[in-house]
């Protein structure tokens, strides 16, 4: 099962500069423990005591993994992550 995996900028430095990164999972959970395993370090980026970090946003094919079943959330081939963090600013 091939999942397309797009990665911000801050994270490349975990995918060799790679903006995109295909991974395998049947859930976000496993999809996010293959990643590790290809590109360790990224897990901690994205999970903090077993949950998503807070300011981390994932999406499956454009819809909020935290309305669809956070980590549980299952995935199918050929869809497509995107890992987000969260922009705060203000004035």
């Amino acid at each position: 099962m091939a999942i397309e995996v797009r990665i911000p900028t801050i994270l490349r430095t975990y995918t060799d500069g790679e903006k995109a990164v295909t991974g395998d999972g049947a859930s976000l959970s496993a999809l996010i423990d293959d990643l590790e395993a290809n590109h360790p370090g990224i897990k901690d980026r994205l999970i903090d005591n077993g949950d998503l970090r807070r300011f981390v946003n994932v999406y499956i094919n454009d819809e909020d993994v935290r309305f669809i079943g956070g980590l549980e959330a299952q995935l199918s081939d050929g869809d497509q992550v995107v890992v987000l963090p969260a922009v705060a600013g203000g004035c």
